[in-house]
């Protein structure tokens, strides 16, 4: 089966409907090709418990907000299934489910996207897939016994599922910390390897930290004005919790609570675990960066007149680190979950697209060959970029480079010329 449109989508998330949404206003014909369902990977690789990080009033996409009765609190992932679900209805686009993508290839007329439905021909192609489809498991995973259980976040559902026996969580950002959180909660021996981490309170001042980082302008920071725009795209989620309590997840309240903290996970030495001594530098390092953030925080307050709204500074204590043991019996481990990240995963696009590393090499969302475009990755051009809040700005600025592309390739100019 073949089909010709003039765009085609690849992921019918978030990022995928942002940009169709924007196709649809400018009556450019699309299709979107998604390997499950519609925001498949909200529906099929979230643990039960997880919620946004970002309030439910930053839940906005292209024509499209939040409407609900708790713009305060922050949506579960089948919340925001329903979200996206509303999102769809409003302007139906063509999505085909259920189709993996098997090669992008160039044609004379543009691309041809190779797929197990079919082909699908079109003048420009945008890559929707997101950031978090492949987990990224270090290479000394291999070298654990066999005994041991090893997991993703992806594959994680609840405490129910965890066998009985410490649990090792590797990676403390987001995912690392909130699992490990809810597995001591449900009475579990946990030890956490901490590696590099981005601290935040939940609410600083009364406000929540993103009212904060939104304010300031901080979600808004432009690709183009940093220093080294590779390292910023890499740098780990923040360790936050988006709780009905409004709580702050840290490594004081994993320690209180009774997780073990430990170094980043660094080899293995026969039947031992073996962790990083750097330990309370990255701690410091976090603390540090967190400090700057909540200085410039307080200095914008003071500035625009608002100390007297808000209450006052209420910082967070440094990061209280214990004697962090560097090696652990790997006998008492049972489970090990590998929250380090994703790793970037494109073997149906040519090579020559990717870095050494396998990203995308692209200049604020605009692929390095003329008529492909990718969208929703971190840092894509702006701060927020891969956030809810963030794939509608970058789709709107992506659509007009693309419909300029369109209009410069068109087929009468090409004969005219």
């Amino acid at each position: 089966m073949s089909t010709t449109t003039t765009v085609t989508i690849i992921g019918a998330g978030q990022a995928g409907l942002a940009m169709s949404r924007r196709l649809t206003e400018r009556s450019i014909d699309h299709v979107l090709l998604e390997r499950g369902e519609a925001a498949n990977s909200w529906r099929t690789e979230r643990w039960d418990s997880l919620r946004l990080l970002t309030p439910n009033w930053m839940s906005r996409l292209p024509g499209y907000r939040y409407q609900g009765a708790e713009p305060d609190g922050y949506m579960t992932a089948a919340e925001v299934v329903g979200f996206l679900d509303g999102y769809r209805s409003t302007f139906d686009p063509d999505i085909r489910t259920h189709t993996t993508v098997r090669s992008v290839r160039t044609t004379p007329d543009g691309y041809g996207v190779d797929t197990d439905q079919g082909v699908f021909h079109s003048r420009a192609v945008v890559v929707a897939t997101g950031a978090c489809s492949t987990p990224r498991i270090p290479g000394l995973a291999a070298e654990l016994p066999s005994s041991i259980r090893q997991i993703a976040p992806i594959h994680y559902r609840n405490p129910n599922e965890i066998d009985d026996g410490r649990v090792l969580v590797v990676g403390a950002s987001a995912s690392g910390a909130q699992i490990a959180d809810e597995l001591q909660r449900a009475g579990r021996d946990v030890t956490l390897a901490v590696g590099d981490h981005v601290r935040l309170p939940r609410t600083y001042r009364g406000m929540d930290i993103h009212w904060w980082m939104e304010t300031i302008g901080r979600l808004d920071d432009r690709y183009t004005e940093m220093e080294d725009i590779v390292r910023a795209r890499r740098l780990p989620s923040l360790q936050l919790v988006g709780s009905p309590d409004k709580r702050t997840l840290d490594l004081n309240a994993l320690h209180r609570a009774g997780v073990q903290l430990v170094g980043r996970f660094a080899g293995i030495a026969g039947s031992t675990a073996q962790f990083s001594g750097s330990f309370a530098n990255q701690c410091a390092a976090a603390d540090l960066k967190l400090g700057r953030l909540l200085d410039d925080i307080d200095e914008y307050a003071t500035r625009h007149g608002l100390d007297a709204e808000l209450i006052a500074p209420d910082r967070p204590t440094a990061t209280t680190v214990p004697t962090a043991d560097t090696t652990l019996d790997l006998g008492v481990i049972t489970t090990v979950i590998w929250a380090t990240g994703f790793r970037p995963d494109y073997p149906w696009l040519e090579p020559h697209l990717l870095d050494a590393k396998g990203a995308i090499r692209h200049d604020g969302g605009v692929m390095d060959q003329p008529g492909l475009y990718v969208l929703g990755l971190p840092f894509t051009r702006r701060r927020k970029s891969s956030f809810l809040d963030g794939v509608g700005p970058d789709a709107t600025e992506l659509a007009v480079h693309l419909a300029g592309h369109l209009d410069a390739t068109a087929p009468s100019r090409a004969s005219a010329s």
